[in-house]
C-alpha cells in the first residue's frame, strides 16, 4: 500500500511483560500523532526523525537522554545516530558524556563535519561549539526509565539489561530518515560502545528504506544490523518483514535479543522483535495510529 507519508517509533526492545507501562504508552501516542501531524504539514523526514528521538530522550521515559543509567564508573555516557537517506549522509555520537540531547549532537555531526562518529570529549566539544543543550547538574537531570527499579541496577549488568529509542519516517517527498539513541546497557564497561551510532548496524537509510535497531548491540553488530536488511532486500529479494526477521534470527543466534522498526520506499512498516516485547508506535497519511507494548509483531 502506498502511503504519502509514514512515521514509526519505538522506545526499546527492554520490556518486562509483568509492569505497567501506561505511561509510556500515552507518551508514545501523543508524539506519533504530533509527528505524523508535521510530516502532513510538509515536515522533512530527517527533521522529523530528529524531534521524535529528542523528545524521547528529554522524557526520561526510555534508556536514553534523562533516563539513561550510569557505567560501571559511575558515569552516564550516550550514543546517537542520524541518517538521511536522500542526502546518503549520516552523523553520530558515541560514549559522549553530558549532551542533553544526544541525537542533536549526531545532527551536528551529519550538517557541520565531514566526519561520521565523533566520540567523548570531541563530541561534548561539538556540543559546546554549537550551542547545543548540555547536562550541568547529572543529580538532577537524569531519571530511571519507566520498568526499571533502583535496587535491579546492582544485577542487571549479568542480565544485559538494555533499551534504546529511535524513530524510521517517510514524508511527503518521499524521503526516508532515520535516528536512534541509546544510554546503552545499564552498569556497562566505561568506553563500551554498541551498535546504536555506528551508521549501517543500528541505524541506516537511504533510498529504498530507513531502519533503527534495538537491544543487545553486541549481537547485532554480529548480526549486520540495519544494512544486512537492505542487503537481503536489494540483493536476496527479500521483502521488508523477511529481512527483518532474518536478520533478527541471526541475532538470536548470536546469544542477543532486540527489535527493528523499518519503512521501505512505498510506506511499508515493520515492527519486528523477538524479545518480550518492544515499545513502538506507528502512524501515517490513511491508517489511524497504533501503539502497543508487547504482543505480536506489526507489519502495516
Amino acid at each position: 500500500m502506498s502511503l504519502s507519508h509514514v512515521i514509526a517509533l519505538h522506545g526499546g526492545a527492554g520490556v518486562n511483560p509483568a509492569r505497567d507501562y501506561r505511561e509510556v504508552e500515552i507518551h508514545l501516542g501523543e508524539l506519533v500523532r504530533e509527528c505524523e501531524a508535521r510530516l502532513a504539514g510538509g515536515a522533512s523526514a530527517l527533521d522529523t526523525v530528529e524531534h521524535a528521538v529528542a523528545a524521547m530522550e528529554d522524557s526520561g521515559l526510555y534508556v536514553a537522554g534523562r533516563g539513561s543509567a550510569p557505567n560501571d564508573a559511575g558515569e552516564v555516557e550516550c550514543d546517537a545516530a542520524i541518517m538521511d537517506g536522500a542526502r546518503f549522509q549520516a552523523g553520530g555520537v558515541c560514549a559522549a558524556v553530558g549532551i542533553a540531547q544526544p541525537v542533536r549532537a549526531a545532527r551536528a555531526v551529519l550538517e557541520h563535519t565531514p566526519h561520521v562518529l565523533i566520540a567523548g570529549a570531541g563530541a561534548r566539544r561539538l556540543a559546546e561549539a554549537r550551542g547545543l543543550a548540555l547536562v550541568t547538574d547529572s543529580a538532577s537531570h537524569y531519571r530511571l526509565p519507566v520498568g526499571v527499579e533502583p535496587e535491579e541496577l546492582l544485577r542487571l549488568d549479568a542480565g544485559l539489561s538494555h533499551g534504546t529509542v529511535g524513530a524510521v519516517a517517510m514524508d511527503r517527498e518521499g524521503r526516508l530518515a532515520a535516528a536512534t539513541s541509546t544510554g546503552g546497557l545499564f552498569g556497562k564497561h566505561a568506553g563500551r560502545v554498541g551498535d546504536t551510532p555506528l551508521t549501517g548496524i543500528g541505524n541506516w537509510a537511504d533510498d529504498q528504506l530507513a531502519v533503527s535497531c534495538t537491544g543487545i548491540g553486541e549481537a547485532f553488530i554480529y548480526a549486520g544490523g540495519a544494512r544486512e536488511i537492505a542487503g537481503r532486500m536489494a540483493y536476496g529479494g527479500a521483502s521488508l518483514d523477511e529481512a527483518c526477521h532474518a536478520m533478527l534470527a541471526s541475532v538470536a543466534r548470536h546469544h542477543g535479543d532486540g527489535g527493528v522498526i523499518a519503512i521501505d520506499r512505498s510506506g511499508a512498516v515493520t515492527m519486528a522483535f523477538n524479545s518480550p516485547g518492544m515499545k513502538r508506535a506507528v502512524a501515517g497519511a490513511g491508517r489511524p495510529p497504533v501503539v502497543a507494548i508487547c504482543g505480536s509483531r506489526e507489519r502495516a
